[in-house]
């Protein structure tokens, strides 16, 4: 399955520029939509099928696999331009975007190319959490689990489930150094169970719902060992492992909303009657947003340097460092944080127009949800700061480290 590559790190199969363009003309619908959505709980169908031909699941994965084989760069750039029209809509782009990416750099070759075989278009949803359990039997596994924060899991076709091996006994099977062992399990959606309880603050049309599955068989090649997977494909990039992949996605989203808010506030500053008059005159708003603006500019360039370096080591056949994965969720942290700042700031600089429905409300409910997410926990930059300061201890970036704060 891993055919000879063309001359260059990248794909070239799928232009970049061209998908800002589509995202760029179905943009007004997507907003336009955003109401429905949240009213529905989950994308609705209309939003669904602007969002489908960009092929999201599609494009971290190899040209061989018929994926984009796209620089991180480039796919930061497509998930803010989707997420500045419709957070809901970003949220579901890149959820599909990163788990497809997982999905196609670590599963085996027999998986993959059932799963991105010509034709197919699949999609990948669910759960990094361990909270499901998997039992072996002839051929396979049978998994039985509940997880939550499926986000786009009803527009998905396989699921992505993290969750512990039976040892025989109905504990947590361990690896001959003590550790317990953590897989990731990938089933067919329709064979689950949707739970629904998606009443949340922001993000409402996610669709980030909880699910089940029970006693679910799952072919022996549909899993993979969540932190000792080898990277079968763009073993350089992708040595980032699940949550490096993740904070491509997350990172993106991010910087979109924090450049929504900006210019939202911008366009109701330059209004000339009521509130929006006053605030257009007022020395203290321009002065706070053009601080609002120089933070926000500075943590995107702070992204996009990291990213540009890890683009340059891939490239060269180097792994990926330690410092550089530090880098990536200090990065990922500090463009959510100021986030926050800047919804703040709009916000509060809104009055009354920030309660009513619309767009900075919109994007101030979908920033404090999305800040919330165990990713960009507070341990994370500790962690961050501890190995750039020289204070490292026997922590590594692993994903049980993250998922047990």
């Amino acid at each position: 399955m891993n055919k000879p590559m063309k001359a260059g790190y990248w794909g070239h199969s799928v232009d970049h520029r061209e998908l800002l363009q589509r995202i760029a003309a179905i943009g007004p619908q997507l907003e336009a939509n955003a109401a429905a959505d949240e009213a529905a709980g989950e994308l609705t169908p209309e939003t669904f099928e602007l969002l489908r031909p960009l092929r999201m699941s599609h494009l971290l994965a190899t040209e061989n696999l018929g994926g984009a084989q796209m620089r991180p760069t480039q796919v930061l750039e497509l998930l803010e331009a989707i997420t500045w029209w419709s957070g809901s809509a970003g949220w579901v782009s890149m959820v599909h975007c990163c788990i497809g990416a997982m999905s196609a750099a670590f599963l085996p070759d027999s998986a993959v190319e059932r799963l991105f075989a010509p034709g197919t278009e699949n999609r990948f949803s669910g759960q990094g959490a361990p909270l499901g359990m998997l039992r072996k039997v002839e051929g396979g596994y049978r998994l039985t689990g509940k997880w939550s924060y499926g986000s786009g899991f009803s527009h998905a076709t396989w699921s992505h489930s993290a969750c512990f091996v039976d040892d025989g006994t109905g504990k947590p099977a361990k690896d001959e150094n003590g550790n317990v062992i953590i897989m990731c399990a990938h089933g067919p959606i329709s064979e689950h169970k949707q739970l629904g309880n998606w009443d949340v603050l922001g993000l409402r049309g996610t669709g980030s719902i909880d699910y089940a599955a029970e006693d679910l068989f799952i072919d022996e090649d549909m899993v993979f060992p969540i932190l000792t997977a080898p990277p079968q494909r763009l073993k350089e990039l992708f040595s980032l492992g699940i949550v490096g992949l993740a904070a491509i996605g997350h990172t993106g989203w991010a910087m979109g909303a924090g450049r929504r808010m900006l210019d939202e506030i911008a366009t109701f500053a330059r209004s000339k009657s009521g509130r929006a008059g006053l605030l257009g005159e007022s020395e203290k708003f321009w002065h706070d947003y053009g601080r609002a603006e120089a933070a926000y500019r500075a943590a995107r360039a702070f992204v996009m340097e990291v990213w540009s370096d890890i683009e340059a080591t891939a490239e060269s056949g180097r792994q990926m460092s330690t410092r550089q994965v530090s880098l990536v969720h200090l990065a990922k942290s500090q463009i959510h944080e100021v986030g926050v700042d800047v919804c703040n700031f709009a916000y509060r600089a809104s009055g009354g127009a920030g309660l009513r429905a619309g767009v900075i409300q919109r994007v101030f409910r979908d920033m404090m949800v999305a800040a919330n997410h165990f990713t960009i926990a507070p341990s994370i930059v500790t962690s961050a700061g501890r190995e750039i300061g020289g204070q490292w201890t026997d922590r590594t970036w692993q994903f049980y480290d993250l998922i047990e704060k």
